[in-house]
């Protein structure tokens, strides 16, 4: 085989798990997992991190970078780099073979793209400044910085937008450094299914983890002394829950606003997806229906090649 890394990409409730875990077990592999909110310890349900999936036929494949975190600690593209780096050169150095899975397209790319990354520090004198700003002044400002924004997730709250304003200005006044990135050459293959079944599976989805208690779940997170604010920083199931929690929203407008923000999100995906493959990302897209074993032989077929 000419990769020495296959990732398997999709937006979200496409199954991406389980078919990584199984290629995984015909290929002797070990996944890595680029979610941006399965770092986090106690954020299970709501990230939707189905444990289950990485059992195959009884046998648990090995998995990182999940629940690596305390929920409230800020984590970010450069750190996930840099961790996607010790753990690809950790599993190669045991000859097996590594699996990239996840729906967070700008982890994905970091790493796809070897995006040169530096750490930004906190800018207080610039939080200081931002602070009182709606977030629609704080947009403008991110956008005056970064015309083209990619990432929408950046401006979904105040805190993210000040985030990303305060990193924008950072690369504008200090010149980016080169730094070590292992050699890739990645298969990458994305799981597509129809727009209107991928709606039903995402609806499906959230019925299904709100009976398994992501309510319960969320109400744990308040308790153990994060803020509503911490909470919502990180959008969806953990934004709207809190919502309900803290009676902004009733069961109902929770539920419905929800269901409509997780079927935004997850075309935002399938444009980031779309992106990638015009910045230059060969994407073997293969079709969800497929049986397990089908897809793990499509994605072998296509490896071999």
């Amino acid at each position: 085989m000419k990769y020495n890394l296959i990732t398997i990409l999709g937006p979200t409730a496409t199954g991406k798990t389980g078919v990584a875990a199984n290629l995984a077990a015909a290929i002797d592999g070990e996944i890595i997992s680029a979610d941006s909110r399965q770092i986090y310890r106690g954020m299970d349900l709501g990230t939707g991190k189905d444990y289950e999936d990485y059992f195959v036929n009884g046998v648990e494949i090995p998995s990182y970078l999940i629940d690596i975190e305390d929920a409230g600690v800020h984590y970010n593209v450069y750190r996930f780099q840099t961790d996607f780096i010790k753990v690809f050169e950790d599993i190669q150095s045991r000859n097996k073979f590594p699996v990239l899975c996840g729906g967070s397209g700008l982890y994905l790319e970091a790493v796809l793209k070897k995006y040169r990354l530096i750490e930004v520090p906190p800018n207080k004198k610039l939080r200081a400044e931002l602070e009182g700003k709606s977030l629609e002044e704080l947009s403008e400002i991110l956008k005056s910085l970064k015309p083209k924004l990619h990432n929408h997730t950046d401006i979904e709250t105040d805190r993210r937008a000040v985030r990303a304003i305060e990193i924008e200005k950072y690369y504008a006044e200090n010149p980016q450094v080169d730094s070590y990135f292992p050699e890739i050459e990645s298969l990458n293959v994305g799981i597509d299914f129809d727009r209107e079944l991928r709606r039903q599976r995402i609806t499906k989805r959230l019925k299904q983890r709100m009976e398994e208690g992501m309510l319960v779940e969320v109400q744990k997170l308040l308790d153990s002394g994060l803020t509503p604010e911490q909470l919502i920083y990180y959008g969806l199931e953990y934004k709207f829950l809190t919502l309900h929690i803290i009676g902004e929203l009733s069961y109902d407008e929770m539920f419905r606003q929800l269901e409509i923000a997780i079927h935004q999100f997850a075309k935002r995906q399938m444009t980031w997806f779309r992106g990638m493959e015009k910045r230059g990302t060969k994407i073997h897209w293969i079709d969800g229906h497929l049986s397990m074993n089908e897809k793990v032989n499509a994605i072998l077929k296509i490896a071999n090649q």
